[in-house]
């Protein structure tokens, strides 16, 4: 029996469809491995397909089994199909061109015009690394991409994260100014930011090349390619590389649920057939997104979304995957309007095996080629077996986005008064989670901060955001905005299953929400960019939530916080005060938004207790209303170990027991 059946006796109704599903995972593997030893080694779509150089020539090679031709256009034959330069068709399904050394070099422009029965279009290569939109026309063209040297890594890749501090990063929108950041400003401007604050791994958005930059990178084209309007694969190459030297992972925001429609730029009709790399007709549609649905039932689909994840590994040394849009692959419905409220709807026929199987395949690919990578999975139905062991009848994944945790507190901060706040209800959600996955919890990430929607401090100050952030001013919107941004904030981290996400700019109090240029905001950059001039503003209170933040971030990370699992001590849910013991350190909560409690008193571990973090800190933007330099020893009442603490309104208190 599978283990993971042993695990939850509730899924023992359901044991026939999860040994099929364990089932033909294998049996795909088998077929995927070949006569390989290992999958990863049977995996090799982008090193035969795609552009190649050898010592005396170039290979180009497309699999287009519909097409009748395929000519490569470039400046050599004025982008137009000539037979110098037709492709030969090598097998039923294949296409290849060979040309001499000096034919091409690096940063030469090319396409493919591909003709079928009754058509033919111009197309980018299935497999492209390398592509480039006309400043003028728009027009994206591949480029061809071997520079003479290299790029040569400096710094091996950190040491494994059990519990990731990730932080959730947009290359384009990184810098202050209204235009696209590229990597070489990441990496000397934000990088150095997110190492301060202590943050351990970075979370990079829209790396994978996307025509609609509106899109925030969900609307992949070119799954190979680098978008190059943050710059050169060799400039990705040294953020990445600079990460690691200061300790820092970085993963990629993998999009593998769906591709681009696009036809031109994408593999929409590659060779005349709506079903290359995806299925035909509407099932190949996805009904909201506007985008093409994979068919992960076909070997060379497989091959080459598996090949892309070994790509970014091998190539660009990143340290795993968050994996986009999970529930839209593995439920034939994408889980559209549903509640997932009983585990029948997870084994009811609407899901697609296939899907199920090319995750658990990725997952064990990843960590085949690298044991300490880190895969997550974004995925809202709490399907059983996401983030549970393959070999048990798992899909493999290290982690899965907690993602009740933001509609939560949006719920809290719209539907309920502060006086309504049921602290009961705050530790159950957070931690409500399947025991045997772990799971990364966020208060927000890009997801909450996106157009029509508000960050959860401009949520809180709301129009005070613009004059009443001056440190000069007493304001009580801003103070009760920063006093719950902190709690929020903490009281997510301290319960967070195995690990926690920040998205840039939101740890310290972004205002407003995130908009890319489109035509419904006359293109405009204003909202896509990072104020970081109003944190680096010693008149605006906005420092006080960036201080707090890097405060916390480094008590998470030095004690190893996130290793044991909170024990629950009181949940007073009349005075709104909540408290819990984690890692050998006591978190105490005040929700309460007008009373303070003297010596208000409960059970606790014998011993001696201090202050290790308190959100009233004047730092911190606190009024100062406890004094961290005070001892608190529990006494012996009632046959049991008491602590009594003064508990100021809004506030949060750690502290540590000391032997």
């Amino acid at each position: 029996m599978l283990s993971i059946l042993k695990n939850d006796p509730l899924l023992k109704p359901f044991e026939s469809e999860i040994q099929k599903r364990y089932n033909h995972f294998l049996q795909t593997q088998k077929t995927m491995r070949g006569n390989c030893a290992r999958l990863s080694d049977n995996i090799n779509s982008h090193l035969f397909y795609g552009l190649h150089f050898t010592e005396n020539e170039w290979i180009l090679r497309e699999w287009a089994p519909n097409a009748t031709k395929i000519y490569l256009l470039f400046d050599k034959n004025d982008w137009q199909p000539t037979e110098k330069y037709a492709f030969t068709k090598i097998d039923h399904e294949n296409w290849e061109i060979r040309l001499p050394k000096l034919e091409l070099s690096h940063g030469d422009l090319y396409k493919l015009y591909v003709e079928w029965q009754g058509g033919g279009a111009e197309r980018l290569p299935s497999h492209v690394k390398r592509v480039v939109q006309d400043e003028y026309t728009k027009v994206f063209t591949a480029q061809v991409w071997q520079p003479e040297k290299p790029y040569q890594w400096k710094n091996t890749r950190p040491s494994q994260t059990n519990s990731p501090l990730i932080y959730e990063a947009h290359i384009g929108m990184s810098s202050e100014q209204r235009k696209v950041t590229s990597f070489t400003e990441f990496r000397l401007f934000v990088l150095p930011r997110i190492a301060s604050l202590g943050y351990d791994t970075i979370q990079l958005m829209a790396i994978q090349e996307h025509p609609y930059y509106g899109s925030f990178g969900y609307q992949v084209a070119n799954f190979f390619a680098v978008s190059s309007r943050f710059g050169t694969p060799e400039e990705l190459k040294e953020l990445i590389d600079t990460a690691h030297g200061l300790g820092i992972k970085v993963i990629l925001d993998i999009v593998h649920s769906h591709s681009v429609s696009n036809e031109a730029e994408g593999l929409g009709y590659f060779d005349g057939t709506d079903y290359l790399y995806f299925h035909s007709a509407e099932r190949g549609k996805h009904p909201q997104w506007d985008s093409r649905l994979f068919d992960y039932g076909k070997p060379q689909v497989l091959n080459f979304l598996l090949s892309n994840c070994k790509y970014w590994l091998e190539e660009f040394q990143f340290d795993g995957f968050r994996f986009d849009g999970v529930t839209s692959m593995i439920y034939l419905d994408h889980g559209l309007g549903k509640a997932f409220t009983n585990y029948s709807l997870y084994y009811d026929g609407n899901q697609d095996i296939d899907a199920i199987t090319y995750l658990t395949l990725a997952n064990q690919l990843i960590h085949e080629i690298h044991p300490k990578a880190i895969t997550i999975a974004e995925e809202m139905s709490g399907i059983p077996g996401l983030a549970f062991p393959i070999e048990g009848g798992g899909m493999g994944f290290d982690y899965k986005m907690h993602m009740g945790v933001p509609d939560y507190w949006i719920k809290l901060l719209e539907d309920y008064k502060d006086e309504d706040w049921h602290v009961g209800d705050i530790y159950y959600e957070l931690t409500n989670k399947r025991l045997e996955e772990k799971t990364i919890s966020y208060a927000e990430s890009h997801d909450q901060a996106l157009v029509g929607d508000k960050t959860i401090f401009f949520r809180l100050a709301d129009k005070e955001i613009y004059s009443g952030m001056s440190v000069f001013d007493q304001n009580l919107v801003i103070d009760r905005a920063i006093a719950l941004h902190k709690m929020i904030r903490l009281v997510t981290i301290a319960t967070a299953g195995n690990g926690y996400l920040a998205f840039m700019g939101n740890e310290w109090g972004h205002p407003e929400w995130i908009d890319f240029p489109r035509e419904g905001n006359g293109w405009s950059y204003n909202h896509a960019r990072r104020l970081w001039s109003l944190l680096d503003d010693e008149n605006l209170k906005f420092k006080y939530l960036n201080n707090f933040d890097r405060a916390m971030i480094h008590f998470v990370k030095k004690n190893n916080l996130l290793e044991e699992m909170p024990n629950i001590l009181v949940r007073d849910n009349e005075r709104q005060i909540l408290a819990f013991e984690r890692g050998g350190f006591l978190f105490v909560f005040n929700f309460n938004p007008s009373e303070s409690f003297n010596n208000y008193e409960f059970e606790v571990e014998a011993g001696k207790y201090t202050y290790v973090l308190n959100s009233d800190n004047p730092n911190f933007g606190g009024q100062n209303r406890v004094d961290e330099n005070v001892g608190h020893f529990t006494q012996y009442k009632y046959e049991k170990n008491l602590i009594s603490l003064y508990v100021p309104s809004r506030l949060a208190i750690v502290l540590k027991m000391n032997e």
